[in-house]
């Protein structure tokens, strides 16, 4: 109905790429997890137990790997700056072994890129640009 439209209308939150886990630095209330979604907006949600807040936070992560597609390729643009790669929303087809595989060589390659990242600083007088290139990846490369 358009008495529901607004601000307090319900929209769907998609799960693919997100991650759930318990808040661990949220202490006003028990049993909060937050959910971080792929476009990296934060919700909390609170359970009335412990044992169904674990619960929540597990078969969400499952669903969220189930239907998570690989990433594709950044886009290529004539500039030499970092960019994310897109994430699709469309499910995943292939089966949960693959889909498996697939995330932990994901992880692998980010973990060895966020190595590299590392060891490679920009110069601490360096141009501002270039510092803040630097931090938008490797705030990316961590929250991967």
């Amino acid at each position: 109905p358009p008495e529901e439209e607004g601000p307090e209308a319900e929209e769907p939150l998609g799960v693919h790429h997100a991650l759930a886990e318990r808040d661990s630095k949220y202490t006003k209330r028990p049993n909060v997890f937050r959910l971080q979604t792929a476009d990296w907006r934060v919700f909390l949600f609170q359970a009335p137990t412990p044992e169904e807040m674990f619960s929540w936070v597990s078969r969400i992560n499952l669903v969220a790997a189930l239907f998570s597609s690989p990433p594709f390729p950044a886009a290529v643009g004539s500039q030499r700056r970092f960019v994310r790669p897109i994430l699709p929303t469309a499910p995943s087809r292939s089966p949960p072994e693959e889909q498996h595989r697939s995330h932990e060589a994901w992880m692998e390659r980010v973990a060895q890129e966020l190595f590299e990242h590392q060891r490679n600083l920009p110069e601490k007088r360096g141009r501002a640009r270039d510092l803040d290139e630097y931090r938008v990846k490797k705030d990316y490369l961590l929250y991967e």
